[in-house]
């Protein structure tokens, strides 16, 4: 008997495997209007994003692979990932708590990058879908796992909604003080996975200020005003308008890969990002309880490997807009903390809200 494929044309079958002597599988979510989210347990990987356009087609907006094999590639670069214990970047992969000195992997220049060597992007995830608009991912992080303590104990909630949003929410509890910044790591372009730029897609964030960052993608420490940057886009520009300027952030990293500071009270769940692709008219908001979102223009894809399809992803073919607490934040006690405590319980979410825009 024939799989039955799923929206975005991907064989479930594809996905089926073992890795580390554990079962992953495909889980495939729907909302009454269609909407179709696809998601693997290997590193909660969100595979699949297909909503209508304008012409009321099903476009899939967010890059991925076409089988779990093409996932396990050590160059991949964190597609639909969940990251932790700690997204983003730890300076030097050191930090002290309560005392104690910690050092983790280096894996990113001189830095420690998404939790380490094997991150949460790199593990199997227990994964039970409640219904056909939801799956629930829980991972027990053991104590010393990729040298950070504590056993903590991660839920996460992906949730197709019927008002056409793709929910995220996160609870994490430990045993023993520890450091978390959970993030998800989709590449988006909302003119579909296989267009080649997302230069043209018009962004507004709401962040007035911005984290200006070494060449290592460390913040110095203080936020600074977006005001006469390339990073202000507390009004309409297109992604690629500035992209190019001569202004030395941007030639770090190739493009944009900064932290928004964005404007909310903390934990209040608030508008960050409005992105919409006049080409095929689908508009993404996204709202969240964290205090900033990492915006990353894809500067380090070169079309070297396959994506879905066939395609290939070159260079800012896509935009991730990561929600998180600012990288390196164990070691500035200035920005909020990622600290987490036994009896504590960190809570967060996440919400992008597709509409269509004529």
């Amino acid at each position: 008997m024939q799989t039955e494929l799923t929206k975005s044309k991907l064989n479930p079958t594809n996905f089926s495997g073992k890795v580390d002597g554990k079962d992953v599988k495909m889980y495939v979510l729907s909302n009454k209007n269609g909407l179709e989210a696809t998601v693997i347990n290997y590193g909660a990987k969100i595979v699949s994003l297909s909503v209508p356009d304008k012409n009321v087609q099903l476009t899939d907006v967010v890059l991925g692979h076409n089988n779990l094999n093409e996932y396990l590639n050590s160059e991949e670069p964190y597609f639909g990932a969940v990251c932790g214990r700690t997204g983003n970047r730890i300076a030097k992969g050191k930090f002290t708590l309560d005392g104690t000195t910690y050092e983790l992997a280096i894996n990113n220049g001189p830095n420690n990058l998404h939790g380490g060597l094997k991150g949460f992007n790199a593990v199997v995830w227990d994964a039970k879908q409640t219904d056909h608009q939801t799956l629930e991912l829980t991972y027990l992080s053991k104590d010393g796992e990729e040298r950070f303590p504590g056993n903590l104990n991660v839920k996460m909630i992906y949730k197709l909604t019927d008002d056409n949003s793709f929910d995220i929410d996160y609870e994490a509890t430990t045993d023993k003080a520890t450091i978390l910044n959970l993030t998800n790591h989709s590449y988006f372009n909302l003119s579909g996975e296989g267009d080649p730029t997302i230069n043209d897609h018009i962004l507004v964030m709401h962040a007035s200020s911005y984290l200006p960052t070494d060449d290592t993608a460390i913040p110095y420490g203080k936020a600074e005003p977006v005001k006469g940057t390339p990073f202000d886009f507390t009004t309409p520009h297109t992604i690629g308008e500035r992209i190019e300027d001569d202004f030395e952030q941007l030639h770090f990293g190739k493009g944009y890969d900064h932290t928004m500071v964005l404007d909310k009270k903390e934990g209040e769940l608030a508008l960050a990002v409005e992105c919409f692709s006049p080409k095929s008219g689908i508009q993404m908001n996204i709202s969240t309880t964290e205090p900033s979102v990492q915006i990353y223009t894809g500067n380090w894809m070169t079309g070297n490997f396959e994506g879905k399809h066939g395609h290939r992803y070159p260079m800012r073919a896509a935009v991730c807009f990561e929600t998180q607490h600012f990288p390196d934040s164990i070691n500035k006690p200035e920005y909020p903390s990622v600290i987490l405590r036994p009896g504590e319980t960190f809570k967060s979410k996440t919400v992008h809200r597709f509409t269509i825009k004529k």
